[in-house]
């Protein structure tokens, strides 16, 4: 699955993950103020945010840009040459850079559209309170801003889609690729036929959607939590728990920990009761096959234990989803209202505006639904591992078939 399309893949991610982590706390711990040093000028201290397209070019972006450059080289730039010329290795390791980055980019279109929502929300605020000096002109202004950052967020994820529609599908025919290449001494595995045509395929699709959101729940945290966190400054206390530093910080990751925990521990079972619904199903599919070409196969007795074993593991599928279901509904169902809980004493207070309040809003929900990845992607993750179990033991499979030919030689 992954030797196919990585260049030693376990080195690769573990030394992905470590040199990202790296270059973040770098980034974090100095190298964001290096803007002013290198010539890239700096934001006025203390100035909001640009509201439009300008916050995308102001000096600190730019040294982003540069510094996301450099550190794609350096790791890139490794691999290239320690990867053995792997016949994959421009998508596996370009293409992936170039992915993260439009994830990246994407998300802080998000941070855009939330600066953009206290100047729209606080002129809403005013003119229906009545007050002077705000014109139509003035919404419609920052409605045409709205326009243009909607524009670059559509355009963007247009061509997100696109490159990572082709990127997959190269990684799915890297898997075939090497599954048809031993075609010869697999061709007897009970299965192979629907391990390289249905498993990979199945793979390859859910890869493109589960992938994409797992980078975007990660780069969504990296974007907003700084934003959720300087928004805590204007929530003083919460419900219950009373004051507390960085509430609305605290609040988003005790919450979203919670849920993810809640759904993982009720869920348990599940992965394994769909690998094992792969297996029964496959096991009667097998016997009816055999009942087109023989006479003695496909048996009404054969074929209704089969099929009792089916309906079985289906009974105690439905059994464990009845409460994981009910679990992860009552948690969405709280979900919604969680925020404004933990806002009432504020919002009572009257200390924050409209504007504020829905940059809160959104800013939370961002953290939040980045942190409660599993609880939104659980049962996307249960078919993804059985289809990992199963192209797991077909490669075990094929690597016992291997290691016998190479001893017969």
């Amino acid at each position: 699955m992954f030797h196919s399309f990585f260049p030693k893949p376990k080195l690769f991610f573990s030394s992905a993950v470590l040199f990202s982590l790296m270059a973040v706390l770098v980034w974090y711990g100095f190298a964001d103020d290096l803007n002013v040093q290198l010539g890239f000028g700096a934001s006025p201290e203390g100035a909001q945010p640009p509201i439009g397209l300008g916050f995308f070019v102001t000096p600190e972006f730019l040294w982003f840009y540069v510094y996301y450059a450099l550190c794609t080289a350096l790791f890139g730039g490794f691999w290239w040459f320690n990867s053995g010329n792997h016949r994959w290795q421009l998508w596996s390791i370009w293409g992936s850079s170039l992915i993260i980055f439009l994830t990246y980019f994407s998300v802080q279109i998000s941070v855009a559209i939330n600066n953009w929502r206290r100047p729209f929300g606080d002129m809403l605020q005013n003119a229906l309170q009545g007050e002077d000096g705000i014109t139509a002109g003035d919404f419609y202004s920052l409605m045409l801003i709205f326009v243009s950052i909607a524009t670059i967020s559509m355009g963007l994820f247009i061509l997100t889609r696109f490159f990572v529609s082709h990127y997959v599908f190269r990684w799915r025919t890297a898997m075939n690729e090497y599954y048809v290449g031993k075609w010869s001494n697999v061709r007897h595995i009970e299965g192979a036929s629907q391990r390289i045509q249905e498993d990979t395929m199945r793979f390859a699709s859910i890869m493109e959607g589960l992938g994409v959101s797992m980078i975007d729940a990660v780069m969504t945290l990296i974007a907003f939590l700084p934003v959720l966190y300087s928004l805590s400054s204007y929530v003083t206390e919460l419900p219950i728990v009373g004051v507390i530093a960085a509430p609305l910080f605290t609040a988003a990751i005790v919450w979203s920990v919670f849920g993810t925990l809640l759904l993982a521990v009720v869920g348990i079972k599940l992965p394994g009761l769909e690998f094992h619904n792969q297996r029964v199903e496959a096991a009667y599919r097998k016997e009816l096959v055999y009942g087109e070409d023989h006479e003695d196969r496909a048996e009404p007795i054969t074929l209704e234990e089969l099929f009792g074993n089916v309906r079985r593991n289906y009974f105690r599928l439905y059994f464990h989803y009845l409460y994981f279901n009910l679990a992860r509904g009552f948690y969405i169902q709280a979900d919604s209202l969680f925020t404004y809980f933990i806002l009432v004493p504020t919002i009572v207070a009257a200390t924050i505006t409209y504007g504020i309040l829905q940059q809160i809003l959104t800013a939370f929900g961002q953290v939040s639904n980045s942190f409660q990845y599993l609880v939104n992607s659980w049962t996307t993750i249960i078919e993804l591992l059985s289809i990992y179990k199963r192209l797991k033991g077909f490669e075990a499979v094929i690597d016992e078939r291997d290691a016998a030919l190479m001893e017969v030689r």
